[in-house]
């Protein structure tokens, strides 16, 4: 491999993010302007969040490019001349609703296998093809993550006949492409010809060529089987003649073909293609086309849940549904990480994510004491994450959101946040509702997760109950204790259990009791943490059974 062709290449610059040190890369060969930034997918499942990769990793090079001074177009190719090869299990509509198969029309794949996607009508009947309801998917997903990203169809890249040209040179010189690739695939003979036609007859993508003829552009071809995994696509039998807009050339000669095509600079990609398909492609655009390739970049594939991504087992979460619980931002932060590392986006644990968000808008806008190393970090990324940078903004912490989101009373809402401090008194209407705008998210996350946040907070009037004297003593040394010392977490908790000791009370009837004025329910979060996020005058008040 040449050496500026590693994937993985590790560039000693110094620089705080990485994004920097690839634009440094790119800027090395001193590209022809507009720079190009590019990603790619094959449309063949959902478009999860791990699909963002490449372009919001994209994104990060390209405002780093831009940020210097250059014009830089960032596109994304949908692979949508590619031929279906299997069903998916799940789909998703332009909502971003993740559906099973059965509640779509799956005839409309089911009937198509083969052909590609860009010929298979919408399941979901929405759009002009299967292929364009997928790219509407991507393109809606970059949009709100504030990503402006040019989408480019590939079946329509080859009926402008912009790839007529780089077909017909590997046709004039397929002896070197025959050499090239097989170094890299062991089925590849004397007869193989770099191009799969389309029937003309059945509509679907065939790997059999029996002649072609480079100069005139035409390809000579026999619709046969074509082997998808477990599973055999029956071919027509069909024998024809394919113009090279009429069909499409395999991936590992399609990849650097895009390169050239759309001059392509610089390309993220998950370690799959860097382990596969991008030796090759590089080899390929070398050896046989006489292009460099862009500047390349291996990044880990991140998990959900601990588990891998899988749109075809539904094990996915998409764009829209992560908005639902993060700002933006936050999701921008998880993004900009470094790209050499693996990953896990755990939902349960998105408070975590959002507390370092805070943290880092905090250090940027010096409120809180950081080294030198997290402070250069926070003043470089920070600025990439956010849409406008507002020293006046006011967050309110993700768990203490959730907190308030216990409660439906946007009034309420606001006053705690206030007697609490996480609003200041000075702050005008428009940084408010921007604060408390945090409460719909983190409302979402605890009813999503089903955390111990997941409670109706009963905070207008005192549920009804009915506590025997040693539990009514108990409550109201837990209300003395809260208001002498001001406890943490664990203090109250360990409080919990010694005010039932003191008065011989069952610590599951003090907890119940607990629940009961707090939730009206007979069961709930982990007590103390619990009560030590509330506000303290309304758990004293409660607790001593007064309001």
């Amino acid at each position: 491999m040449h050496p500026d062709d590693d994937p993985y290449a590790d560039d000693d610059s110094g620089r705080v993010f990485w994004a920097d040190a690839a634009a440094d890369r790119v800027l090395a060969r001193d590209p022809e302007e507009p720079i190009v930034v590019k990603g790619g997918i094959s449309p063949s499942g959902v478009p999860h969040l791990g699909n963002m990769n490449e372009i919001v990793r994209g994104y990060f090079v390209a405002e780093a490019l831009r940020e210097r001074g250059h014009e830089v177009r960032q596109v994304f190719t949908s692979d949508d001349r590619d031929p279906l090869r299997g069903l998916p299990r799940k789909l998703a509509d332009l909502d971003g609703e993740v559906v099973d198969l059965g509640d779509v029309n799956a005839g409309a794949l089911g009937q198509n296998l083969g052909a590609p996607y860009t010929a298979i009508p919408d399941p979901f009947g929405c759009c002009d093809s299967y292929g364009a309801h997928f790219s509407n998917l991507i393109q809606s997903s970059a949009d709100l993550l504030g990503v402006d990203v040019e989408m480019v169809s590939n079946t329509e890249t080859y009926e402008d006949g912009d790839f007529e040209a780089v077909t017909r040179f590997l046709l004039e010189h397929v002896d070197e492409a025959r050499d090239v690739l097989a170094e890299y695939q062991d089925k590849v003979d004397e007869d193989y010809v770099p191009f799969n036609p389309v029937c003309e007859e059945c509509g679907k993508v065939t790997e059999t060529v029996t002649g072609f003829d480079a100069e005139a552009g035409t390809v000579d071809y026999v619709c046969t089987d074509m082997d998808a995994g477990d599973q055999t696509i029956e071919g027509c039998g069909h024998e024809g003649t394919a113009t090279l807009r009429g069909g499409k050339l395999p991936w590992r000669f399609e990849w650097p073909a895009q390169w050239r095509v759309l001059g392509v600079d610089f390309e993220p990609f998950g370690k799959d293609h860097a382990e596969g398909s991008w030796p090759s492609g590089a080899d390929v655009a070398r050896n046989v086309l006489g292009d460099e390739p862009p500047v390349p970049m291996a990044y880990e594939w991140f998990t959900l849940d601990g588990e891998p991504f899988s749109s075809s087992a539904g094990h996915v979460v998409l764009v829209q549904d992560v908005l639902e619980l993060l700002e933006p931002a936050v999701v921008r932060l998880f993004f900009s990480k470094d790209p050499r590392r693996s990953r896990d986006f755990a939902i349960e644990h998105l408070d975590q994510l959002v507390d370092e968000f805070d943290r880092m808008e905090r250090v940027y806008f010096d409120e809180v004491d950081a080294d030198e190393d997290e402070r250069e970090r926070a003043e470089r990324v920070y600025p990439f994450l956010v849409d406008e940078i507002d020293p006046d903004r006011v967050r309110i912490p993700y768990t203490f959101a959730a907190v308030l989101g216990m409660t439906d009373d946007p009034d309420l809402r606001e006053e705690i946040a206030r007697r609490e401090g996480h609003i200041p008194e000075d702050a005008d209407e428009a940084t408010v509702e921007a604060a408390l705008s945090r409460v719909r998210l983190a409302r979402e996350w605890a009813r999503r997760t089903d955390n111990e946040f997941n409670y109706d907070l009963k905070r207008t009037e005192i549920p009804a109950h009915d506590f025997d004297d040693a539990t009514a003593a108990a409550l109201d040394d837990l209300a003395d204790y809260l208001e002498a010392e001001d406890p943490d977490a664990e203090a109250l908790q360990g409080e919990v259990y010694e005010s039932a000791k003191r008065h011989d009370v069952d610590i599951g009837a003090f907890f119940s009791a607990g629940y009961r004025l707090f939730f009206d329910e007979s069961q709930g979060p982990k007590l103390g943490p619990f009560l030590a996020k509330l506000d303290r005058q309304f758990v004293l008040d409660r607790l001593r059974r007064e309001a």
